[in-house]
Formats: C-alpha cells, structure tokens, sequence
C-alpha cells in the first residue's frame, strides 16, 4: 500500500480536529497516481474532493486496514504506524508553510527502514509551492 499524508514546516497534520489547509492541484495530483486503481480514504478525507472526483474513491474508516498491495491511501486524521508491515511508500506531501497544529506526523518513522527515493515540486492552486518526497521501504 502507498500512504499519502499532507503536512506543514513542522510535520504538522491538523488543528481542532481539521485538516490546516487544501489544494484542488494537489487533490489531482492524488487522484493521477491513484490510476485506475482509485483512492482509499474514510469519509472525512472524502469530503474535500468534488462529487465528479468521488466516483475514483473507496470511501471507508477502516480504509487501512482494508487496502492491500499496491493500493494507494489518503491519511489526514491518524496515525500509520499499526500499518507499517502493509506500507510500500510513504508520500509526503509539505505545503512549505507552518500552521497551527496539534496533531503531528511522527517523521521518526522514517529512520526505521525507509530510504527517500524522490523529490519533486510543483504549483498548487492556493499554495505557491507543494513539495513531494516519497519513501520507499528498504528491503529486508
């Protein structure tokens, strides 16, 4: 499975329970990795993307437990870690700003066996500059 996460400067998730920002660009960007395969999210990450996009989404809270390999997963609200032994990529998504926030992304994650393979940037709609860095796990 591959987990796409959005954070800010500061890993950074969400504030008061809801998500810091959010870019259509970015949700396309989303959707063109996904494929055909479609995106696996729970209902709440579900609600920022337009009613055309949702035909593409498997819309489920138990969304990560449920996808398998080479599935792709949207993930705002919670942590991977129960989920590590499934994840194929993490896909860091950085809005290169900082928010509040009081819920983080746990980075430590990335020194137990992850290896950054690519970065990349691009122009979103409300963010000037969005930056990718996807992870791939080492093989054991």
């Amino acid at each position: 499975m591959h987990v796409m996460l959005c954070l800010d400067n500061k890993d950074g998730m969400l504030f008061n329970h809801r998500r810091q920002s959010q870019d259509r660009i970015l949700r396309s960007h989303i959707l063109s990795l996904c494929g055909a395969r479609g995106l696996w999210l729970n209902a709440y990450s579900a609600g920022q993307f337009t009613q055309e996009e949702h035909a593409r989404l498997r819309v489920d809270d138990r969304f990560l437990a449920l996808a398998g390999e080479g599935d792709y997963c949207f993930v705002e609200d919670r942590r991977i870690e129960p989920f590590l032994d499934k994840i194929e990529h993490i896909i860091l998504f950085g809005w290169n700003r900082a928010y509040p926030a009081d819920r983080y992304f746990d980075r430590t994650v990335l020194r137990q066996g992850w290896i950054l393979r690519e970065t990349d940037e691009f122009v979103g709609c409300s963010h000037a500059k969005i930056t990718k860095e996807v992870y791939e796990k080492c093989k054991k």
